[in-house]
């Protein structure tokens, strides 16, 4: 197995290093807005401890970030008044994986509607007020 990089771009937000767009934090979790979102409410889910994917999380670290998952899910439903919530996980740079910090995205959906493609630049303005609504949402 590889060895986690203390690097990657989430180590840095962990580590105050890199600003970052708050939705949810507790004692081993940080949840916070993707800055290329592909649903208004893209946010992601990390553990503030060092695991590259689900292939060497401990079960404490997935058991934390899975809480954190639900929760911010049925707060992201909530808050866009979504009729569902997609969320992602990739592991690996074969299954799509980009920054090795476990991550897990989630999406608030709407019927018939795609979401948007990956790697554009959101509005931070948007961003910050679609946190806010989650965060109300919570």
């Amino acid at each position: 197995m590889t060895a986690y990089d203390d690097q990657n771009i989430f180590a840095k937000i962990l580590r105050g290093e890199i600003p970052n767009v708050t939705v949810y934090e507790d004692d081993d979790t940080l949840c916070f807005m993707d800055i290329m979102p592909r649903t208004d409410g893209h946010c992601l889910v990390i553990p503030k401890t060092p695991c590259r994917n689900v292939l060497d999380a401990s079960d404490a670290q997935l058991a934390s970030v899975m809480s954190t998952v639900k929760k911010v899910a049925n707060a992201a439903k909530t808050a866009f008044d979504a009729d569902g919530i997609t969320v992602q996980q990739f592991n690996e740079t074969a299954g799509g994986q980009e920054v090795f910090h476990l991550h897990f995205h989630i999406h608030p959906r709407h019927d018939g509607v795609s979401m948007r493609p990956p790697g554009k630049m959101g509005d931070m303005e948007a961003i910050k007020a679609h946190a806010e609504k989650m965060r109300a949402a919570l």
